[in-house]
């Protein structure tokens, strides 16, 4: 479970994250929505350590990762794997040199260890044999799912995930979509998906808090959403036309 606490975050004058508090749950799928600039990726930064909120705290299972050491930190972020938007792989590194990046950093395995590991995630997101490709031959969806592998090879406790279907075809995104969801249930993962993808919302936002003008502006499920009177969200969420017809059936 993580827990933020009065998260505040500045960057001169531009206050862009104001006091925000919310439970992120294992075994979930927790959506972080809202339109660009309203401080989703800031809220995001300041959870893993990228940015240090002026105020508030983050809290890994009770372990306050805001009053923590270096040396500290680097031992919770040992239990956190990240989906980067735009996967982030090593243009100059093959699919599993990239995925085994994290097991060099971190582990003290020999080579048939991680090298096992490295199978075993590719095999788990559908991506056997293409160990040594490199990202210049992969489509989007793929670099998409070598990152979400590389992310889960340290078997992460916490899943932090940004944009995960940028870029994407609306049939590739529900397919990371689906496959975040089975990894967050199988492994009972503390996920988090900062996201703009109403598909997403709908189909696998077990927890969804909406950001408005660096607040928390609601809290809820993909069920609850179709139901809220809550003005900005329905602004946000239901925009399109096809929207607002897909609402009027649920």
């Amino acid at each position: 479970m993580i827990e933020i606490k009065d998260i505040y975050k500045a960057f001169g004058d531009n206050h862009v994250i104001n006091g925000i508090s919310a439970d992120f749950k294992p075994g979930m799928n927790n959506l972080i929505i809202g339109s660009s600039g309203s401080g989703k990726t800031v809220l995001l930064k300041c959870m893993v350590g990228l940015h240090e909120p002026e105020k508030g705290s983050v809290l890994y299972d009770r372990r306050d990762f805001t009053r923590m050491s270096f040396e500290e930190r680097i031992e919770i972020r040992k239990e956190i794997g990240m989906l980067f938007q735009g996967s982030a792989l090593f243009d100059s590194m093959t699919v599993e040199e990239n995925v085994m990046f994290p097991l060099n950093m971190f582990t003290q395995w020999d080579r048939k260890e991680k090298l096992e590991r490295v199978n075993f995630c590719l095999e788990r997101v559908n991506l056997a044999r293409t160990n040594k490709l490199f990202p210049a031959e992969l489509s989007g969806g793929m670099k998409k799912r070598v990152g979400i592998a590389r992310a889960i090879s340290m078997q992460p406790k916490y899943l932090f995930v940004d944009e995960p279907n940028s870029g994407l075809d609306p049939k590739t995104a529900i397919v990371i979509d689906e496959l975040i969801n089975e990894i967050t249930d199988e492994y009972n993962t503390t996920t988090v998906v900062v996201t703009h993808d109403m598909n997403s919302v709908m189909g696998i936002g077990d927890h969804i808090i909406y950001l408005y003008s660096g607040k928390k502006w609601w809290e809820g499920s993909n069920k609850d959403i179709a139901h809220t009177d809550n003005k900005e969200l329905n602004e946000f969420v239901f925009a399109s036309k096809f929207t607002q017809a897909a609402r009027e059936k649920l």
